[in-house]
C-alpha cells in the first residue's frame, strides 16, 4: 500500500518562511499530479498549489508570489516553499498525489495524513 509521507510543518513567526516535503512510502510506477492543499479549523480542505509531471504549476490566488511549489520526479517527491509566511497561513497541510503503481493499473488519488503550520503574528 502506497503512503504518502509529509514534513516540514512546524511554528513560525509571521514573514518567516517554512519548506514543505512529501513522497510516496512505497514502490509507484508513475505520479502524474502532485499537490498540495490546506484546511483551517471550521473550514474547507482548498487547494494551495499542484505541478503536473511536466512541470506546470497551479497556484491558489492568496499564495502567488509567496509559495513555490516543485518536484523531484526522480525522487517522487513535491516540495512547497512557503515564505513571507502570514497568520492566515495557518492550517493542516496535506499533500496529495495521483499515482500509477502498476504499467496497467489504474491512477489514483492518495492523501498523506496532514502537517500543521503555525504562523504567529
Amino acid at each position: 500500500q502506497v503512503q504518502l509521507v509529509e514534513s516540514g510543518g512546524g511554528l513560525v513567526q509571521a514573514g518567516g518562511s517554512l519548506r514543505l516535503s512529501c513522497a510516496p512510502s512505497g514502490f509507484v510506477f508513475s505520479i502524474s499530479v502532485m499537490g498540495w492543499y490546506r484546511q483551517a479549523p471550521g473550514k474547507q480542505r482548498d487547494l494551495v498549489a499542484r505541478i503536473f509531471s511536466g512541470g506546470a504549476t497551479d497556484y491558489a490566488d492568496s499564495v502567488k508570489g509567496r509559495f513555490t511549489i516543485s518536484r523531484d520526479n526522480a525522487k517522487n517527491t513535491v516540495y512547497l516553499q512557503m515564505s513571507s509566511l502570514r497568520p492566515e497561513d495557518t492550517a493542516t497541510y496535506y499533500c496529495a498525489a495521483t499515482i500509477r503503481r502498476t504499467w496497467n493499473g489504474g491512477a489514483n488519488d492518495y492523501w498523506g495524513q496532514g502537517t500543521q503550520v503555525t504562523v504567529s503574528s
